[in-house]
């Protein structure tokens, strides 16, 4: 399900006052990650660092810590359990929390040490949908269908000079990067068009909000 841009798939629980997310799999096992808020609050994630297997933690208490640029925290654990596994990709490529937070991107499994009715007091969609929407307009989270490496805000800058920045900001990225580009020429969105196809560059996403374009720009070569 989507909100606000922002992806929640609607076979997971939430604990929305965490910004973290619990799915049951089998042998009562759960299985903890950080929401697509999270993930936006955080930016790129540069590191990440997770509790041990056999560790037992309780309910509130930090299973993991993120640390981005701009960003340090800890994730807490929705319920009391021992953790029985970890995701040790994540070491090594924390962004995986940004771009596939609720599958990749997850962080440990725990088996409960408490009763599993607990998790009752998780949030849950779509009954829980506008609580989510409202959240996400509170923090001032916007999400994107990709987290970008680079960030371009042209405002009262010509179309023509943003594209002439843009083409020396691709040359000098690795293929597969991704730039968030913030125009307010109000024909920067048919230019951008043009300019990808002509370039060969992906022009992931495009989006109107009030006065301002915002684009995804994938590097393709």
């Amino acid at each position: 399900m989507e909100i606000e841009h922002c992806i929640f798939p609607d076979n997971i629980l939430y604990d929305l006052d965490n910004l973290v997310w619990t799915r049951k799999e089998a042998g009562n096992v759960l299985v903890i990650g950080i929401t697509s808020i999270l993930s936006a609050i955080a930016g790129k994630i540069s590191s990440i660092k997770l509790k041990g297997v056999d560790t037992e933690i309780e309910k509130g208490k930090n299973l993991a810590t993120i640390e981005s640029g701009r960003y340090f925290g800890a994730v807490k654990s929705p319920i009391a359990g021992k953790i029985v596994d970890v995701n040790h990709e994540l070491l090594s490529n924390p962004k995986l929390a940004n771009d596939s937070p609720y599958e990749k991107g997850w962080f440990v499994s725990l088996v409960p040490t408490s009763d599993i009715s607990i998790m009752k007091g998780l949030k849950s969609l779509p009954e829980d949908s506008e609580e989510i929407r409202a959240l996400i307009r509170t923090l001032r989270v916007k999400c994107y269908s990709a987290l970008p490496d680079f960030e371009m805000f042209e405002i009262g800058i010509e179309c023509a000079a943003t594209l002439s920045k843009l083409d020396d900001l691709i040359s000098g990225i690795e293929s597969g990067q991704i730039i968030h580009l913030v125009s307010d020429d109000p024909t920067a969105d048919i230019e951008m068009i043009r300019w990808s196809e002509q370039t060969g560059q992906r022009l992931m996403e495009t989006r109107r909000e009030e006065n301002l374009l915002h684009f995804l720009i994938q590097k393709t070569d």
